[in-house]
């Protein structure tokens, strides 16, 4: 990786590193829950015609293409 093209990871690192175990499940799951917030708010967007139920179905589609299923 190219430091000067991140030039705030080493400091990311850091303040990771100086997180209990827990404290970074816990960051894990905040961000994890933004990032399908973030998903949701922006299929909405594409498809504001669909109704709540048409709309929950299309998510839960388009969400389970995004899981990795190399574990």
């Amino acid at each position: 990786m190219n430091p000067k093209a991140y030039p705030n990871h080493q400091r990311y690192l850091q303040i990771l590193r100086a997180m209990t175990p827990d404290e970074r499940v816990r960051k894990a799951m905040e961000m994890s829950a933004f990032t399908k917030a973030l998903f949701r708010e922006g299929l909405r967007k594409r498809f504001p015609h669909l109704s709540e139920a048409a709309f929950h179905k299309l998510f839960l589609e388009r969400l389970a293409l995004c899981h990795n299923r190399h574990y």
